[in-house]
Order: C-alpha cells, then sequence, then structure tokens
C-alpha cells in the first residue's frame, strides 16, 4: 500500500499514475531493478541542508550526487547530506528511505538528465511498492528546478 500521504497526494492532483508492488527492497538500484525499471529512469530521492534550509533531490538511481556541480547549481557554498532525523517529520507516514520525491514543502531539484525522460519511476514512500508516471505531470505537481546535479 502506498503510504497514504502519496495516494492522497497523486489523487488530488488527478494524475495518471501506476502502483508497482515489489520486494521489500532498501536501496533505489535494487528498487530499480526490482521494478524491472532502468536505473536511469528510477528517480531517488536524497535530501540535503543547502544554507539553512532543506532541498530535496531527486536523481536517477544509477547516479551519486557531485557536490561540486550541486553547489554551482544552486548557488550555495554550505551543502550536505541531511540526516534522516532532520527530515523524517516531514514525512510522518513513509518509511524511513521510501520518500517519495514530491517535495513536501521543500524545494526540489531535479537532475536535468532525469526530466528528459517519458516517465519515471519512484518510491511511493514504503520499502515495497513503487509509482510510474508521466516526467511531464511530476513536473506540472511539484514545479522541479532543472539542474545539473550528478555530473
Amino acid at each position: 500500500m502506498l503510504a497514504k500521504s502519496v495516494k492522497s497526494f497523486l489523487d488530488k492532483q488527478k494524475v495518471n499514475y501506476t502502483v508497482i508492488p515489489h520486494p521489500v527492497t532498501y536501496a533505489a538500484r535494487d528498487t530499480s531493478h526490482a521494478c524491472n525499471v532502468p536505473e536511469f529512469s528510477f528517480a531517488k530521492s536524497v535530501i540535503v541542508r543547502a544554507g539553512n534550509k532543506m532541498v530535496m533531490l531527486v536523481i536517477p538511481a544509477s547516479e551519486k550526487v557531485n557536490f561540486n556541480s550541486l553547489k554551482k547549481s544552486l548557488k550555495e557554498e554550505d551543502i550536505s547530506l541531511a540526516s534522516e532525523k532532520d527530515f523524517a517529520k516531514q514525512f510522518p507516514d513513509c518509511e524511513v528511505g521510501a520518500e517519495a520525491p514530491f517535495g513536501c514543502e521543500m524545494q526540489v531539484c531535479v537532475e536535468k538528465h532525469l526530466a528528459n525522460n517519458r516517465e519515471i519511476v519512484c518510491n511511493g514512500g514504503t520499502h515495497s511498492e513503487a509509482v510510474k508516471l508521466a516526467y511531464q505531470d511530476f513536473k506540472k505537481m511539484v514545479h522541479p528546478k532543472e539542474i545539473s546535479i550528478t555530473h
């Protein structure tokens, strides 16, 4: 079952999406494989502290954050990974590490190469279900900033 907040958000936005049940996984690459989705199409969420605010990064499962590129893109020198304690309260019904990339009142930044995909698949708030939706619907709902994060 999707996290209640994720299902509610998607339903309120009136977008088409597909729930993909899968065996329990904890790493984005493993989840992409379990869903039979290429790693470059699976959108994982990474939350960072950028100065005094939290920012959700959405990057392909196959990639890692390049902090030098991120600092340039965000024009911020003080960037570090956020601890789960820092953001857990913003995702109260999501399993830790399975947060859906819908921002939850955070700024959302998407790797610009991921933005070229017709569809994306992401966590649905649990370690056993993912969500597939059109990238354009994701963009319409979240209004992400498309920047260079991984290169």
